[in-house]
């Protein structure tokens, strides 16, 4: 099999763990928007919606440090000669699971904090920390899809 095929897949693979980027790019839209409409309307709800938006950012994060990790482990496996096919194709097929688990989780999330930011006024805030720990449960799945990606990536790409 050819080498260069092989270190391509291998390194095409891990950036796909960004489209958390997109998903927390829809996710503070989403929320972001809502937010607007209700800082105009109560001043007072300001910090809880700027709040409640900046949740689905982190899926970023994830998504960079999924990312990172995978990009740092392949320099010592193709060292090694250890890369193989089957390797490369599951590190990329890993991060676009990866990828799109974290896209779908901030998009959500974004929609959840969107609901709890429209309702600040109508409760006087009293929404805030229900819509917090509801925000956290699509949280969770990124968070999940990061350790699912690891957990895989690490048993059985680096191995």
């Amino acid at each position: 099999m050819d080498t260069a095929l092989i270190l391509g897949i291998a390194y095409a693979g891990p950036p796909l763990a960004l489209l958390g980027a997109v998903g927390s790019a829809l996710g503070t839209i989403e929320a972001a928007s809502a937010g607007l409409s209700v800082i105009s309307e109560d001043p007072a709800q300001r910090s809880r919606a700027l709040a409640l938006a900046a949740l689905p950012m982190t899926q970023t994060f994830y998504g960079f440090i999924f990312m990172y990790m995978a990009l740092s482990s392949l320099g010592p496996l193709i060292a090694a000669g250890k890369i193989t096919m089957e390797k490369s194709m599951l590190l990329f097929f890993i991060s676009l699971v990866v990828g799109l688990a974290e896209l779908y989780s901030a998009w959500t999330q974004g929609k959840v904090c969107r609901t709890a930011i429209s309702l600040l006024p109508k409760t006087r805030g009293g929404i805030f920390s229900m819509g917090l720990i509801l925000a956290a449960y699509e949280e969770l799945f990124g968070i999940l899809a990061l350790a699912f990606g690891l957990m895989v990536m690490f048993a059985w790409v680096l191995a």
